[in-house]
């Protein structure tokens, strides 16, 4: 392989988020026609991954986490 064409396909490996070997696998594979078992990262998650419209909306306050705290140090108290 010219070196030419081994920067280029480090540059497209790296972009795409995959290793080289992947890439080769990928390309010999197309070529020949055959599926190949791609491990190619398609693209950043957004979260959440649940609909917002489908789950409820939680309010918590800061009085609601206190309270929460408070209620902790209770139960671990009375436990000694």
């Amino acid at each position: 392989m010219s070196p030419t064409l081994m920067r280029a396909a480090k540059a497209r490996a790296a972009e795409r988020g995959e290793s080289l070997k992947d890439l080769v696998n990928r390309a010999v594979a197309h070529e020949l026609g055959v599926p190949s078992a791609s491990r190619v990262k398609v693209g950043r998650i957004v979260l959440p991954l649940i609909g917002r419209e489908s789950v409820p909306e939680i309010l918590v306050t800061n009085e609601d986490i206190a309270a929460a705290f408070d209620a902790e140090d209770v139960e671990r108290y009375r436990a000694r």
